[in-house]
């Protein structure tokens, strides 16, 4: 569900996929505007974000894809779980980020969803989209890794 990190940060959702199909370049801090029962929502980590990327509207920036799970408990409060939400950036910040997606390649897309002194937040990622070869690379080095600090544990209980 969510777990809770000592500087008052309470994880709700990690984006894996995101990590795994861009290179992750720029993180940025956003609000989003949310209704009551999609905050209750939030709070017992009904959300996900496998499909989800913002995009700049108007001057304003939205994420589009997100899901947020209807609260139970609510019946005709409920909005849609795919709606677009407003998510809150100074001016300066859309208008950069607008200035950087327009370069060949790049996407915003959302990394994690958190509380942050009981505000919602959503960590943005200015990403660049991973080829095949990139992929079969990261995972390679990702095993290679893994492999090593088996090694290490491993000589570790041979010399006691």
């Amino acid at each position: 569900m969510a777990e809770r990190k000592d500087n008052g940060i309470k994880l709700v959702a990690n984006n894996k996929k995101a990590y795994h199909d861009y290179f992750v370049e720029e993180k940025f801090e956003a609000g989003i505007e949310l209704v009551g029962t999609e905050v209750k929502s939030l709070r017992m980590g009904q959300v996900n974000l496998k499909d989800a990327w913002c995009r700049v509207n108007d001057g304003e920036m939205f994420v589009y894809g997100m899901h947020v799970s209807p609260y139970e408990k609510g019946n005709i409060f409920n909005r849609d779980p795919l709606r677009a939400r407003k998510l809150l950036l100074h001016k300066k910040e859309i208008l950069k980020l607008f200035g950087l997606v327009g370069r060949e390649g790049y996407s915003l897309i959302p990394l994690q969803v958190y509380f942050k002194h009981s505000k919602a937040k959503v960590e943005i990622g200015l990403c660049k989209g991973k080829k095949l070869y990139d992929k079969r690379d990261s995972a390679a080095a990702k095993d290679m890794d893994r492999q090593s600090m088996r090694n290490i544990k491993l000589s570790g209980r041979l010399d006691d």
